[in-house]
Formats: C-alpha cells, sequence, structure tokens
C-alpha cells in the first residue's frame, strides 16, 4: 500500500528537485550513494546513543535519496541494470544500519537483551525476505505476492517510532515505549511476510514443475505416430 500510494506522491514531490540535480551534473548513481551513507551515519552514530529523535531526522533526510536517483534516472532516460542493482544492494545496507543501531542500543545503553536480539531478527529477517523474492525470480518465477510488511512498511513503522521515542528526551512522558512496540511489530510481521513468500514459491514451483511434466508427456505420444505415418510412407 505504502509502495502504490506514498512513492507515486512523493515522486511527484520531489521531481523538481531531482530536476535541479540533474542541472547540476549530478549522477543518480552518486544520489545513491549519499544517501546509503546519510542513513548508516545516522543509524550507527545517532541510534547506539539513544539519539532517537535527532538520528531518526537524519535518516529521514537521506533516505528520500531511494526515490530522487530513480526519478533522475528516468529523467535522464538511463534505467539500468546496474542501477537496480546499486541501488537494491544499498538498500540491504541501509536496513541493516538502521536495525544493527537499534541492536547496538538495547545491547549497550538500552540494557534490554530481548529487544536487541529482536532488533537483530528484524535486521536477519528483512534481508532474507527481499532474498526470497529475488531468488524466487531468478529461478523464473513471478513470486506474485507483496506480503504484510515489506521494506516500506519497515522503515516507515520503526523510524516513526524512533523519532517519537526521541521525544521522550524532551520531557514527553512514556512515549519511549512505542519503539520496544514497533520493533516486535516489524518483527512479526517480517516474519508472517516470509511465510508468505516460501508458499507462494513453493505453489509456483509446483506450478511450474507439473506444467513442464504435461509438456513432457505430450511429446513421446505424438512420437509413435510420426513413427507410424513415415513408415507407411515407406512402404508405399
Amino acid at each position: 500500500m505504502l509502495n502504490k500510494y506514498a512513492r507515486a506522491f512523493f515522486t511527484r514531490v520531489l521531481t523538481p528537485f531531482a530536476a535541479f540535480l540533474i542541472r547540476r551534473g549530478v549522477s543518480p548513481d552518486t544520489v545513491t550513494l549519499i544517501g546509503t551513507a546519510g542513513v548508516v551515519v545516522g543509524a550507527l552514530v545517532f541510534y547506539p546513543m539513544g539519539e532517537f529523535f535527532w538520528g531518526t531526522v537524519v535518516i529521514t533526510l537521506f533516505v528520500f535519496s531511494d526515490l530522487v536517483d530513480g526519478n533522475m534516472a528516468r529523467q535522464l532516460g538511463r534505467s539500468s541494470r546496474w542501477g537496480a542493482f546499486l541501488d537494491s544492494t544499498l538498500d540491504r545496507v541501509a536496513d541493516g544500519a538502521v536495525f544493527g543501531g537499534f541492536a547496538l542500543w538495547y545491547a549497550g545503553g538500552g540494557d534490554d537483551l530481548v529487544l536487541c536480539a529482536v532488533s537483530i531478527f528484524c535486521l536477519a529477517s528483512g534481508q532474507v525476505v527481499s532474498y526470497t523474492k529475488a531468488r524466487g525470480e531468478s529461478i523464473g518465477l513471478p513470486v506474485a505476492v507483496n506480503g504484510l510488511i515489506e521494506r516500506a512498511e519497515r522503515l516507515v513503522i520503526s523510524l516513526v517510532a524512533a523519532g517519537l521515542a526521541g521525544l521522550h528526551a524532551f520531557g514527553v512522558p512514556g512515549i519511549q515505549y512505542l519503539l520496544p512496540v514497533a520493533l516486535w511489530i516489524v518483527a512479526v510481521g517480517s516474519l508472517v511476510t516470509l511465510v508468505q513468500r516460501v508458499v507462494t514459491v513453493r505453489r509456483e514451483s509446483a506450478e511450474a514443475e507439473a506444467e513442464a511434466a504435461g509438456e513432457g508427456a505430450t511429446a513421446p505420444a505424438d512420437e509413435p505416430r510420426n513413427a507410424s505415418s513415415h513408415g507407411s510412407e515407406a512402404a508405399t
């Protein structure tokens, strides 16, 4: 849902900024690299110190690069396999940094090993959810399922919760509990999404193999008729 509606909205909003960068000679790859670096710094510098509000502000400023670089590539007519590969690969780096930052906080100053483990699970499951779709598509399957929580949902839920939780440092009481709740939601949702994709790949694989077996069974049945026909012609 977020990919369908929010991405379209922000693409329209960011189109003038993308055009401005193009006029300044900035390449889409440069935007991708800078955006990822900003997210990584924001997550691994601010979050382990418990500075969730400012860390989220920094990350949010850079996370929109994921929309800007694609917009620039379309305006330039330079959409390429390399750009798609680089963008997808660095997305995984950015996601890992965000949840890695949470894990470092709960392993240190946050002093909560359970939430540290949940953060690590969110990190790992997010990577595997992405891998299942990519691997399924690489073997020729459509993987026609979106799943409960994809990358956009993971980021929005965790970053909004982290930003709001950071308001506790400004005197807002009780709001710090939003982040643990969000991490549990992302963990459970990611697990459900992983199961959805695995089940879908299994079903699509079985259907593809059954179709291939059906086609293979048809070919031998035709051969005797052809051979008989050829034999009759030869005898004649």
